[in-house]
């Protein structure tokens, strides 16, 4: 399959997915916009396992960081080059403490900058900047319903440089409540792939 045709079927799953998880275009406070088409395929992988538009994760599958993998743009504004372009990845969870009562949505679990697809590994992405907020393995209860955790990866602005109290503490409580879409307006940053996963407990049961 060609990579063109590759995004297209990934763009299609996705915008079925969320559509389905009531994070379709332009409903989930302007962090997707509504006329949003990813171009490029992010891939998301704990443990080897993919994270596939929505699929189930424990809390046990997900203590460590995951893989994060994506190719360069297939196309890119005028004056970009794949060379030149760097990503950020957003990971933050819209039902938290629980989906009923988002009341602290959204909590902020990774904040990843300065990714660049490698021309000579595909897919391979390498890390140029420090992270502004280290992983925080999403933890929801037992007796909560799963939740949903969006990946979110856009394209940095030339000369982006953040610092970690730009983005807020690390403190558990001091990553609740962050304006995702605010933060993203005043750094200029240009969404053009997500993923995303439901996550449960352990000891959840359906």
């Amino acid at each position: 399959m060609s990579t063109t045709a590759s995004l297209d079927s990934f763009a299609q799953t996705l915008a079925r997915s969320l559509a389905e998880a009531n994070l379709a275009p332009g409903s989930a406070e302007a962090l997707i916009p509504r006329e949003f088409t990813p171009t490029t395929r992010l891939r998301i992988q704990f443990d080897g396992r993919d994270v596939e538009h929505g699929n189930l994760f424990r809390v046990r599958e997900v203590k460590l960081a995951p893989f994060v993998s994506f190719e360069a743009e297939v196309s890119l504004c005028a004056g970009d080059s794949s060379g030149e372009a760097s990503y950020m990845l957003l990971l933050i969870d819209p039902d938290a403490p629980t989906p009923d009562d988002p009341k602290f949505a959204y909590w902020r679990h990774w904040v990843l900058p300065g990714l660049k697809p490698l021309a000579s590994a595909e897919g391979i992405v390498a890390q140029t900047k420090p992270v502004l907020t280290e992983y925080l393995a999403p933890g929801p209860k037992d007796d909560s319903k799963p939740h949903r955790y969006l990946f979110l990866l856009f394209r940095e602005p030339h000369g982006l440089a953040l610092t970690k109290e730009d983005v807020g503490g690390e403190e558990f409580v001091q990553r609740r409540s962050f304006d995702a879409a605010k933060f993203v307006e005043q750094h200029q940053l240009q969404l053009v792939s997500v993923n995303w996963m439901k996550g449960a407990g352990d000891g959840w049961k359906e």
